[in-house]
């Protein structure tokens, strides 16, 4: 059974009491359910990772490499600007995948520029914890084709 990571970055485990007008009311622990179990119907088992430190982020995606046949990472903040997650996932050998809950393509102009998307096979963005969804699914396509 193929192994995936998703990776949640700075204050995503604060959903569903922070800013709901944009994020949703969903908070970490059901949109992780929610990705457990389209998940397991997809074939994969699914392991998820948040935290708030850049560090303790690359980390684990340092770990991931061996671990892991696909990753799902909402870089959050992160996105805009840290180098160091850009380089982590450039050096991973396996498919990542970026995910935001909202579209940051519409959102303030700081927002809008990703630093990790470069290095990704691709990004979903917009669609509130479906987005995660989508990703699992490009995921299944991702390994599958090898």
């Amino acid at each position: 059974m193929p192994k995936l990571l998703v990776i949640h970055g700075p204050n995503l485990n604060m959903l569903g009491d922070r800013e709901t007008d944009i994020y949703g009311n969903a908070n970490l622990k059901e949109i992780n359910d929610l990705i457990k179990k389209e998940g397991s119907s997809l074939g994969f088992e699914v392991d998820a990772f948040q935290s708030n430190d850049e560090g303790s982020l690359v980390s684990k995606l340092q770990e991931a490499q061996a671990k892991y046949d696909v990753i799902i990472i909402n870089p959050a903040a992160f996105t805009h600007y840290s180098i160091a997650l850009r380089d982590a996932v450039a050096a991973i050998k396996k498919p990542v995948i970026e995910v935001h809950l909202s579209n940051i393509y519409s959102r303030e102009e700081f927002r809008q520029k990703s630093v990790i998307s470069s290095v990704a096979n691709g990004v979903i963005s917009g669609f509130g914890p479906q987005s995660y969804i989508l990703a699992l699914r490009a995921a299944a396509q991702l390994v599958k084709s090898g």
